[in-house]
């Protein structure tokens, strides 16, 4: 029987999301770079009393969002009109491949991907029937393969270079070569900067913005600020582009709940980051640990480590069976930073598990 769907979405990897799992001994839940102590007590109390008496259940959510555009324009040192938010910055990352290589007359342009990195530009690309052009990064360090790359973009389909700075999975910052080649791309191109974990590494190309129209930054609320569960990200760029994004965002698209969380975790940035500098003292010593196993491990700036494996699957499954999530991505394993008793339990589980294969 003939079927409605496209016939191309047979063959589209979803997202996979990350498994809970009961056991007797503690889960360590390592697999979606989360922080991973919970927001304190005071802040889910303050947002509470917050909640019950400013939402409306039978009102749509303030749709302007003005309010907490003012909040990330003073935090990011730009305008309240250069920012538009998402549901997540998944959301986001649809809206502009819409704005950009969606066209009526089905000559779709294409994406430029940047291999092993965060896998739903392509798949988010995929189901719009968007192409996607994949390069793989240098095996050693991860690091731009700018000569393939400038070959791909000669093909003169590519609307979008998506980069991710520090790169997930493999936490490597852009190095100077590759900040000068990113500068240098047209300006009929759009970049997208996804700089998810910037609250981590401290680098961030938004001071920038000015000199380049076509470059557009992502952050998120889901990392650093630890606000996962309210998925609230958000887009900086030039006035022009943010207009795009918002004709194309669905209305009311973020919850009142998730923009008060928001504007609270910006009256209390300070406070809900304070533990980042245990999270990267925790990784480097991780670091350390896991390459004295004798294990290829890289050096990171966000709040995970990637390693590989000669027996990746099974360390995988034998680290989850012990009770440690981990995620497997890209041709390696990614392990968020935890706690440092998590952290020690990790060390732990995949000494053993090192040692048994």
């Amino acid at each position: 029987m003939p079927s409605p769907i496209r016939p191309d979405l047979a063959a589209l990897s979803s997202y996979q999301a990350e498994e809970y799992l009961s056991l007797d001994h503690p889960i360590d839940k390592l697999d979606a770079n989360e922080v991973s102590v919970d927001l304190p007590d005071w802040f889910k109390q303050k947002l509470g009393a917050i909640a019950q008496s400013e939402i409306l259940a039978n009102r749509y959510p303030d749709g302007s969002y003005l309010n907490l555009k003012k909040l990330i324009a003073e935090y990011t040192g730009v305008q309240p009109d250069q920012i538009s938010l998402g549901n997540g910055s998944d959301e986001l990352i649809r809206s502009l491949l819409i704005a950009t290589c969606l066209s009526s007359d089905s000559k779709h342009g294409s994406i430029l991907t940047l291999e092993p990195t965060f896998s739903m530009y392509g798949i988010l690309a995929q189901g719009l029937g968007i192409p996607v052009i994949k390069v793989p990064r240098h095996h050693n360090d991860f690091s731009i393969d700018i000569e393939a790359a400038n070959i791909a973009i000669l093909s003169g389909t590519i609307k979008v270079v998506c980069l991710v700075h520090p790169n997930s999975p493999t936490g490597n910052l852009l190095n100077a070569q590759e900040l000068a080649w990113v500068r240098s791309l047209p300006e009929h191109i759009l970049v997208v900067i996804d700089e998810a974990y910037f609250e981590f590494s401290g680098h961030s190309l938004v001071p920038e913005l000015a000199q380049h129209p076509n470059w557009l930054i992502l952050r998120t609320f889901s990392k650093a600020f630890r606000l996962a569960a309210y998925r609230v990200g958000y887009a900086i760029a030039n006035v022009e582009l943010v207009t795009a994004l918002e004709k194309i965002r669905l209305p009311y698209n973020l919850p009142t709940i998730s923009q008060l969380a928001a504007e609270l975790a910006m009256g209390h940035r300070h406070e809900l980051l304070s533990n980042i500098p245990e999270i990267c003292q925790e990784r480097d010593f991780l670091f350390t640990q896991i390459k004295n196993l004798g294990i290829s491990v890289w050096k990171s700036d966000a709040n995970f480590l990637y390693l590989r494996t000669p027996k990746d699957s099974e360390i995988l499954s034998s680290l989850k069976t012990k009770g440690t999530l981990i995620r497997q991505t890209g041709g390696g394993l990614r392990l968020t930073i935890g706690t440092p008793n998590q952290n020690q339990r990790t060390l732990e589980r995949l000494k053993e598990s090192i040692n048994y294969f």
